[in-house]
């Protein structure tokens, strides 16, 4: 299967494609032309965004079965960033998605997205937008998973004892989770028919039980 990366050169992106690759997808990493690429992910093919109306990314996105979202507005003094890279940016690749009959979709979102009074709507509303990006997705008719972490870390030396907590919308609001663990479970996702439509919202400790998403999903759901 070849799986499209948006994103693919950020500190969750490159992760996802190198669980896809050890997961035995043929990867293509959907980048802007100033990202740098981590030498782990090099070898992968390579598609350069240079446009802003799509022209492109339908074009990067051909031949593709699936797509993993992991763009994602920075904390900047743009507080116009989360409304375009988290909502129009990710209206321009349901869309694109769409015109290439790409039906599977997943999306990193956020913990809390949607809510109001929190501290990240200082950096222009971010969750808000978040939101508002999870909805066009859900609205899109496309085969769609949302994945929400919570705060995000590059602790990569405990892993093996870090179980990730998976549950429904609006479950969750604080906790953190290693961006290894997220790369994880977008392709945990990828591969579980019963999270499509389903929001997953994770965070990760040593004090969770061990489980799979397909099990979380199934309690969650009842």
């Amino acid at each position: 299967m070849k799986l499209a990366i948006t994103g693919a050169s950020g500190k969750t992106g490159f992760r996802v494609a190198e669980e896809a690759i050890s997961a035995g997808y043929e990867v293509r990493l959907i980048v802007r032309s100033q990202s740098d690429i981590p030498e782990s992910i090099q070898g992968c093919e390579r598609y350069v965004l240079s446009d802003t109306n799509g022209t492109t990314l339908d074009y990067a996105l051909q031949g593709c079965e699936s797509l993993v979202i992991a763009t994602g507005a920075r904390p900047s003094i743009d507080l116009t960033g989360p409304a375009k890279v988290d909502y129009l940016n990710i209206k321009k690749q349901i869309e694109s998605c769409k015109r290439q009959k790409l039906n599977r979709v997943v999306l990193v979102s956020s913990l809390c997205a949607g809510k109001l009074i929190h501290p990240l709507n200082l950096f222009g509303l971010i969750l808000i937008w978040k939101r508002l990006g999870e909805r066009s997705l859900q609205k899109s008719g496309l085969d769609w998973t949302v994945i929400r972490p919570g705060g995000l870390n590059e602790n990569e030396t405990n892993l093996k004892n870090q179980n990730i907590l998976f549950s429904g919308d609006k479950t969750q609001e604080e906790g953190s989770i290693p961006r290894r663990l997220v790369a994880k479970a977008c392709i945990e996702a990828l591969k579980t028919k019963d999270s499509i439509e389903k929001i997953i919202e994770i965070t990760s400790s040593e004090e969770n039980p061990k489980t799979n998403m397909s099990k979380a999903i199934k309690a969650f759901s009842i």
